[in-house]
């Protein structure tokens, strides 16, 4: 069996809300979102294909990015932080949030793990607030 990829929280809000409430939740702990990709209407466009809301939110902390990036350049090819909002069929949302350890567990140095367990502390805090 894998290991997880991230922490999960389920949200009995609207998507719009949920939206709101990570990317508030992510500012509080120092992440940014760089990028958002609409899944949703992505698909549509390319595949005509109907597909549940969905989004993967890039999200970045600039100082723990700039450290990682220090001690290894090619780091950036594992950068932002991925978090994805969908709506389940039930009416939920479904938040998923990457767990840096296993994201950054792949880099062999030895500075780098103190900068996933800084990232990892900070969205698992994320998630618990998303969690209440």
């Amino acid at each position: 069996m894998s290991k997880a990829l991230g922490f999960n929280v389920y949200l009995n809000s609207s998507y719009d809300e949920a939206i709101t409430a990570v990317t508030d939740e992510l500012k509080k702990e120092g992440f940014g979102v760089l990028t958002e990709i609409d899944v949703k209407a992505t698909l549509k466009k390319k595949l005509d294909v109907d597909f549940r809301p969905y989004k993967i939110l890039g999200a970045c902390n600039p100082q723990l990015a700039h450290r990682a990036l220090t001690l290894v350049p090619d780091v950036g090819m594992l950068l932002p932080c991925n978090v994805t909002v969908a709506q389940e069929e039930d009416g939920r949302i479904h938040i998923s949030i990457i767990d840096p350890q296993q994201m950054l567990g792949v880099v062999d140095h030895p500075g780098m793990e103190e900068i996933a367990c800084d990232a990892e502390e900070r969205l698992r805090r994320v998630a618990d607030a998303l969690a209440k």
